[in-house]
């Protein structure tokens, strides 16, 4: 009889589509959605968070890289792929994956469009993002008349949709920087219209840009890291579940007596007798050294027990001399937003890091939809 692995990161189907309904609600009918599962969906487990996507029958999903989309079409995925980032390395791929990529520089465009006449591709859909203030990716306004002549040219392309990115839709402080990206986005998509005899997609809104400025609608809106039940704000993170927990359990308890140290370089000396556990996850499984000598916990028995010494590459020892607890126990890395944020914050790190850290050595248990 199989058992559920010591550790593992559970993954609530429940709470994924709570949160997909959520941002739903937030925007017209008509408004598309792309769901963005790059990275292993945010550290969760695309594929099978994909499958139940597209059952609910998602308008877009998005990707980073190819190869990310490559492995969705494998596992069946039939649903629409945006590729963010495109790379000439194996963009060619695009064609026998039904991928469509997001074209953001002359020296790309100039290379897909070869690629579709030597495939003798018609009407293949691509989507151009402009820079409005990322200064990451992206075409200029001035490029606008270009793009269009090169299109049109010929009709091996097609767009399907123009996008940007907002920079801090999510900061009360930076509401003139939005909404002076959102005016440039609408004057970019004012001269395309003009130029196009067909109509399109437009799309710059992230999670918290559809939250926090729906003027930024347009007709698409991007959701990543909403879906997994973070939105940046507090007033808005309390209205989503958390998708994901990380368990493991206790291996072993050791007494440690004053003046005896636990792990590598005897960072940790005792000062009295102390009890520590060691929990079956290190750094290789996405736990940081830097959460070590105190700064991070776990939870055992509903109580914080901070790690001792150094996080080794597999495991890591924890403080429980005042936790009732015994070998083979339940240990909780995080399984709400806020502990999440906390372990970010104890770190000066964010809660996307966190949850993408997660090594897939870590199995993915799914749990079903109720």
């Amino acid at each position: 009889m199989l058992q559920k692995p010591n550790t593992f990161l559970s993954v609530d189907l429940n709470a994924l589509v709570h949160n997909y309904l959520f941002f739903k609600s937030k925007t017209k009918d008509s408004t598309k959605l792309v769901a963005v599962i790059k990275a292993f969906a945010y550290g969760h487990e695309a594929i099978e968070i994909a499958k139940y996507l597209e059952s609910l029958e998602v308008d877009y999903f998005g990707v980073a890289y190819i190869q990310e989309g490559i492995k969705l079409r494998k596992a069946g995925i039939k649903t629409p792929i945006i590729v963010f980032h495109s790379q000439l390395s194996d963009i060619e791929e695009c064609f026998k994956y039904q991928l469509e990529p997001s074209i953001y520089s002359f020296r790309v465009l100039n290379y897909f469009l070869e690629l579709t006449n030597i495939h003798k591709l018609t009407n293949f859909p691509i989507h151009i993002m402009f820079n409005t203030g990322m200064n990451r990716l992206g075409f200029s306004q001035k490029d606008i008349s270009q793009i269009v002549s090169l299109i049109s040219k010929n009709n091996n392309l097609k767009i399907a949709s123009i996008l940007s990115h907002l920079v801090a839709s999510e900061d009360s402080n930076q509401k003139h920087f939005t909404q002076n990206q959102i005016n440039l986005f609408s004057s970019i998509i004012d001269e395309f219209e003009s130029q196009l005899p067909y109509s399109f997609d437009k799309h710059i809104a992230n999670s918290t840009g559809v939250l926090n400025y729906s003027e930024a609608h347009f007709n698409m809106v991007r959701v990543g890291i909403g879906l997994y039940g973070y939105a940046n704000d507090k007033k808005w993170t309390k209205r989503l579940r958390n998708v994901s927990k990380l368990h493991s359990i206790i291996s072993q308890i050791h007494l440690i007596k004053k003046g005896e140290s636990v792990g590598y370089n005897r960072v940790f000396k005792a000062e009295k007798k102390t009890i520590s556990a060691t929990i079956s996850i290190g750094y290789a499984d996405g736990i940081p050294r830097s959460w070590g000598n105190g700064v991070g916990y776990v939870t055992i028995k509903g109580e914080k027990a901070y790690i001792l010494g150094n996080v080794t590459m597999d495991m890591l020892m924890v403080d429980v001399t005042n936790i009732a607890c015994k070998e083979g126990d339940e240990v909780l890395f995080f399984e709400t937003q806020e502990i999440v944020e906390d372990l970010a914050l104890r770190t000066n790190t964010i809660s996307y890091e966190v949850l993408t850290a997660i090594s897939q050595r870590i199995p993915r248990i799914i749990v079903p939809k109720i």
